[in-house]
């Protein structure tokens, strides 16, 4: 379907330095507010593109209308093509130097965009950074700090649920960026060519900062640059499409990035990961997504693999310089996952 666009303020002739994305589905109802902070930002030489994925109606279309004091662009997609394809048109219509992904359900505080970028400015050997997620509805509590990758193939949002006066308090090299507020360099975003479309959603988003880490790019947790993230707002937690997807997508993941001889290494902690998961989620009543994930993952394959080649190929760090930013401890998917299942 050919996309249809609509043009709500005509951008200035200069490129603004940053491009904030944004996508629109089956959240309307944070946008509003989303959009608001947005035009309470300190830093103002940015433009915003909204991409909706799905038909937009009349009554969308006059809320986003009505953020006049915005350089705003929206992208009506006419169909969910999935979170990954629609950064990536996202991406490709920016015109900023750097690319700001905010989710609809991520509402940044004033300064959010200006320290972002300030710490681009001073801190150039990066060319992506992630912003300090707050929960929006339990203040006290951490939604994430960037992302860890842990060597069976998991990985989770770093501190989630923990006491924000206590944890994700300094700047600090993370594996990868959270999108739900995060910063990339376009350049490098463009290059790799952004998010794996194959993906659609979940985990695309370790994809990507794994095929950053392996050409050579890093990775800024900034905790001055914060949002308060309400987190699953589109697809709910817990729900099967996550299962389906996250599950799926990690066994890609793992497959395409990890590098010789890391993979044969790790892929018995891999395999044994993915078996105790299938075990819980079938006695927690969502076996059918789970090894339709497993499944399909493994039908897809050898497609995987010829994107692994070039990956492969093409990567500029050794596997003990990939292993200083990896979780490798054997007791922490156990921590992470008795945390966020066994304590709720």
């Amino acid at each position: 379907m050919k996309h249809r666009e609509m043009i709500l303020k005509t951008a200035e002739k200069i490129p603004p330095l940053a491009s904030v994305l944004t996508l629109s589905w089956n959240n309307a109802v944070h946008l509003q507010h989303c959009l608001d902070c947005l035009t309470k930002q300190t830093f103002k030489d940015f433009e915003v593109i909204i991409i909706v994925n799905s038909p937009t109606d009349e009554s969308h279309i006059e809320l986003l209308s009505n953020q006049v004091a915005l350089s705003l662009r929206v992208e009506s997609l006419g169909e969910n093509k999935g979170f990954a394809a629609a950064n990536n048109i996202g991406a490709k219509l920016a015109k900023g130097q750097w690319l700001a992904l905010l989710n609809a359900d991520a509402f940044p505080e004033p300064d959010w965009l200006e320290k972002l970028l300030r710490a681009a400015e001073e801190n150039q050997e990066f060319s992506s950074f992630s912003s300090r997620q707050i929960q929006a509805n339990a203040m006290d509590l951490l939604d994430g700090a960037g992302d860890s990758y842990h060597i069976t193939g998991l990985a989770w949002r770093r501190y989630y649920d923990k006491p924000t006066l206590q944890y994700g308090l300094g700047f600090e090299e993370v594996f990868s960026a959270c999108p739900a507020a995060a910063l990339y360099s376009r350049e490098a975003f463009l290059n790799l060519g952004g998010f794996d479309e194959d993906y659609f959603s979940y985990f695309e988003d370790v994809d990507l900062g794994f095929r950053l880490r392996l050409r050579g790019e890093k990775c800024l947790y900034i905790p001055e640059a914060v949002v308060h993230h309400v987190g699953s707002a589109s697809t709910g937690k817990r729900s099967d499409f996550s299962v389906y997807y996250g599950y799926r997508n990690l066994i890609w993941t793992f497959v395409k990035n990890m590098p010789t001889p890391l993979i044969w290494i790790f892929l018995p902690l891999h395999l044994a990961a993915i078996l105790f998961f299938a075990v819980y989620l079938t006695l927690r009543g969502q076996g059918n997504a789970i090894w339709k994930a497993i499944f399909d993952a493994f039908i897809g394959l050898p497609k995987i693999i010829e994107k692994r080649k070039s990956i492969q190929k093409n990567k500029k760090i050794t596997s003990q310089e990939l292993l200083k930013v990896m979780s490798v401890g054997l007791l922490e998917p156990y921590r992470e996952f008795r945390q966020r299942n066994m304590g709720r």
